[in-house]
Order: C-alpha cells, then sequence, then structure tokens
C-alpha cells in the first residue's frame, strides 16, 4: 500500500524529482472514486488534495496511519482541520506559491469587463462592425476595492496601482500598523462597497464571509460597478448576483468558485444569458508556472514531517 497518496492533479516532475524511491499512489482521478481512495489511505501517512477532495469525517477514519494532508492551494474549507489536529495531523497550504497566478486573474478579469470590447467578436466575425456598442471604459482613474488584504489582495494591489487605480481594503484581521496598508487605504467593508467601481474578494470561506455578498451587500454597490470573486464559493450568493447582472445595477462579474463545485447542469443554469459575466472553472491559481510552485512547496512541506 502507499505511503504517500495524491487524489488530484499536480506537476508530476515535482512528484518524481522530489519523491524518487517513494512509496506513491498518484491518480489525478482518485478524488472521483471515493471507495478507492479510502482503501488507498489504509497505511498511507500522507495525503496530497486540492480543494476537492474532502478530508474530513470516513476519509480521516479510513486515514488511521495519516500524519500530514499537504494542500495544493491555500483555502481549507475542504479540510477538516479541527479533526487533523485532534489527531496530530499536520495540514500544509502552499501559502503563497499562486498568489502571482490570482492576481493576475483578478487585473485581466476587470480589465476585459471594464473594457467590454470581448463581446463583440461574434458580431466581428459574422461581418458588423459594432463599434459604438463595444466601447467600454479605463481602468485608470477607477477605484479596485480589496475585501482582505492577504497576500494575494497585496500582489493584486501592486498590479493595480501600476495602471492606475485607486486602492482601498477592508480587513478587520489586519492591524492597523501592518506595512500592507502601505497599498491600500484602510476602510470599512460599507465604505469600501459604496465607493469601489471594482470590488475583489480575498476572503476565507468562514461563519462570518458565508453569503457576505448577499443581496443586500450587492444593491449597495455602486450602479455599474464589477465584483470579482476568485476567493471561495459561497461568499457570493450566486442567484442575488446573477439578478443584478440582468437588471443591469452590476455592470459585470468574474467567478472562478462556485457554492457547488464543479456546477452541474441545473445550477449553471442560473448563469445562462446572464450579460456581462465571466465564469472559469475555479483555474485562477492554476497556470503552468503556479502549479510547479504549489506541487514542490506542498511536497517539500510533506516531507519536512514525514520525517519527524
Amino acid at each position: 500500500m502507499a505511503d504517500i497518496v495524491i487524489s488530484e492533479f499536480m506537476d508530476e516532475a515535482a512528484i518524481r524529482e522530489l519523491l524518487p524511491g517513494r512509496d506513491v499512489l498518484y491518480d489525478a482521478k482518485l478524488v472521483d472514486r471515493p471507495a478507492d481512495l479510502a482503501a488507498a489511505l489504509a497505511d498511507a501517512r500522507a495525503l496530497v488534495v486540492r480543494n476537492r477532495t474532502q478530508v474530513r469525517g470516513a476519509l480521516l477514519q479510513a486515514a488511521p496511519k495519516l500524519r500530514v494532508v499537504g494542500r495544493l492551494g491555500v483555502g481549507l474549507d475542504n479540510i477538516d482541520v479541527e479533526a487533523c489536529k485532534a489527531r496530530g495531523i499536520a495540514v500544509c497550504p502552499a501559502t503563497g506559491a499562486n498568489d502571482v497566478a490570482v492576481a493576475e486573474w483578478a487585473i485581466t478579469a476587470m480589465l476585459v469587463l471594464l473594457r467590454g470590447a470581448w463581446s463583440a467578436t461574434p458580431q466581428v466575425i459574422a461581418g458588423a462592425w459594432p463599434r459604438m456598442g463595444t466601447i467600454g471604459r479605463e481602468a485608470s482613474g477607477k477605484t479596485l476595492g480589496l475585501v482582505g488584504l492577504g497576500g494575494i489582495a497585496r500582489e493584486t494591489a501592486t498590479r493595480a496601482a501600476a495602471l492606475g487605480l485607486r486602492i482601498c481594503a477592508a480587513d478587520p484581521l489586519l492591524p492597523a500598523d501592518h506595512p500592507a496598508w502601505k497599498l491600500a487605504e484602510r476602510v470599512t467593508l460599507d465604505d469600501l462597497v459604496q465607493r469601489s467601481d471594482v470590488i475583489s474578494l480575498h476572503v476565507p470561506l468562514t461563519d462570518g464571509t458565508r453569503g457576505l455578498f448577499d443581496a443586500k451587500r450587492i444593491a449597495a454597490m455602486r450602479r455599474g460597478s464589477i465584483l470579482l470573486n476568485a476567493a471561495r464559493g459561497g461568499v457570493v450568493d450566486e442567484p442575488a448576483l446573477a439578478d443584478a447582472l440582468r437588471s443591469g445595477h452590476l455592470g459585470g462579474a468574474a467567478l472562478d468558485v462556485f457554492a457547488q463545485e464543479p456546477l452541474d447542469a441545473a445550477q449553471g443554469a442560473l448563469f445562462a444569458a446572464v450579460p456581462n459575466l465571466l465564469l472559469t472553472p475555479h483555474i485562477a491559481g492554476v497556470t503552468d508556472e503556479s502549479n510547479v510552485r504549489v506541487s514542490r512547496v506542498t511536497l517539500e512541506a510533506v516531507l519536512r514531517h514525514l520525517k519527524d
């Protein structure tokens, strides 16, 4: 039986280079076969996951020898951290390894939605020339509001500042004297919502952030403003967001994360024909480069704990 089980995709070169000679089971689709995954964990001391493997309950019970869980990313809402702590199982997220990738996703989504010209492609192909209908807005001079000012938000702020945006942020957990506040004006969440042209979410999913952007808060956003979420599904009320886009209250939105992942046809139907909406399948933090960084950081952390 394997000593290290990897249940979702990662950089295979990192496995070859960092785990030579070790008893490793790498199966990127193992997450989709719960019974096989549970059986594979019978003797495993390490489990490496992304965001889909639910490390809790029965899965933890199936892994009596487990010593460390490596997370190929930073969010921990798919891992019962308290249960792991009670059993002495270390949980190791790849903190910082995908910050640049997510920040670039946020900036790209913002620019695409502000400019709006992407929607002209099928019309241009068809021989139309919809110039007046696809004139959009510039980022320069706009206000970007960051909900949370952790590592990813700071990378986003740095790039936004280079484009000439004003930046404010709301993060009650970050001390007022933290050097990160040099990147953004410190404001309350309500103030941020009222003054921002673009809002980008950078918070984990907790009891305090679930439904943070509900119908009421979305309605409080400036008319024509844009909402970006590459943080966690569940932070945004998806039906309320779709309604705000249909009504024209919001000028655009981009979602990389969803309350249910992956979306099935029923959930996906909520977004059908919604204007000015970009959807990506939880890949904001995954680029060719970040996959290498995340994979190496995670495996290195796993190996440190197996040596203890």
